[in-house]
């Protein structure tokens, strides 16, 4: 399968629900596809300006397509995750929670080494002791001529969406 094919699929999978947009730079390291989807919820009493409190959850998706990964491209990958939640996340304090999904996209499947990097990697961020919200990050790899994919331990809530 060719790499534009699968992410026409990902593409239908997440338009109903996310903001789309292909070839998006965030502090200038390029993803093929950047997807945005936020919630907000509010409780108000009797008119909806005077508001009780209100929530927002936010989700970003961000895939990107390597030939070969190396231990360096899968760092600075996971660095440019980790960096982007302070570009895209507003902890405020109707901030509950912000989750980025980062997808690495291969022909073919990796070393056991990245394999493992990838089962075994966290990462949480809790902004002024969880009152305004946290992020998590979830990692992905697919390996589409195998049908191959692997998710750290967040990442296996949403692997069905990326499947092929």
């Amino acid at each position: 399968m060719k790499f534009t094919k699968y992410l026409d699929i990902i593409e239908k999978r997440l338009e109903k629900n996310f903001d789309l947009m292909r070839n998006c730079s965030i502090n200038d390291y390029k993803f093929d596809l950047f997807a945005k989807y936020n919630s907000r919820t509010e409780r108000y009493i009797l008119t909806k300006k005077t508001v009780i409190y209100a929530m927002e959850n936010n989700e970003y998706c961000l895939i990107k397509f390597f030939k070969n990964l190396g231990e360096d491209d899968l760092n600075t990958y996971i660095n440019n995750l980790i960096k982007s939640i302070d570009t895209l996340v507003n902890p405020t304090d109707e901030h509950m929670s912000s989750i980025i999904t980062g997808v690495i996209v291969l022909q073919k499947k990796p070393s056991t080494y990245i394999l493992d990097a990838i089962k075994k990697f966290k990462y949480h961020k809790g902004f002024a002791f969880g009152f305004k919200g946290w992020a998590d990050i979830r990692l992905i790899l697919v390996a589409m001529d195998d049908e191959y994919i692997v998710t750290n331990k967040k990442g296996r809530e949403v692997s069905k969406v990326y499947r092929i």
